[in-house]
């Protein structure tokens, strides 16, 4: 099942999220940097901000009850663009992704959105790969933003 996040999901959405990103900033950078104190509470008031903006959307993948995956995008200088997006490891290779990504692309076409940008850090092969099979390519006009890989989507137009 896939819904708008709540406040009430701000513990599972901070575990879920240091716990994903986690796997890609390993043997990358310090630990300090993606799970340490410092940047959990930092990670728990930008998502607990997401969760309450009007013009942004965070939303929940749940199986069996539990928080699967999040996704939170927002229009960023008349952008749609898709901050974050990940699944719990425990359930890569499930579909979590796939429905997610798919509500997002709804979401998207609802409001009349024609494209979409997003950035992955470089070293994710694997989020890279599952982007472009959902239709994402590198961007032309600015391909790396740092050490992130900058990527944008033609949002097909709604069934």
């Amino acid at each position: 099942m896939i819904r708008t996040a709540t406040q009430n999901d701000l513990d599972a959405i901070v575990t879920l999220h240091t716990e994903a990103r986690a796997t890609y900033y390993r043997g990358h950078l310090p630990e300090e940097e993606y799970a340490g104190e410092a940047e959990v509470s930092r990670s728990r008031e930008g998502w607990a901000r997401a969760v309450d903006r009007p013009d942004a959307t965070v939303l929940c993948a749940e199986a069996d009850g539990v928080l699967v995956g999040i996704a939170a995008h927002s229009a960023r200088d008349g952008v749609m663009t898709l901050s974050q997006f990940h699944v719990s490891p425990a359930h890569w290779r499930e579909g979590v992704g796939s429905a997610l990504h798919r509500a997002c692309v709804a979401e998207w076409q609802r409001l009349g959105v024609t494209e979409a940008r997003l950035e992955v850090f470089e070293p994710n092969k694997r989020a890279q790969a599952f982007y472009a099979a959902c239709g994402w390519a590198p961007d032309p006009d600015n391909p790396l933003d740092g050490d992130h890989v900058v990527m944008r989507l033609a949002v097909p137009p709604a069934p």
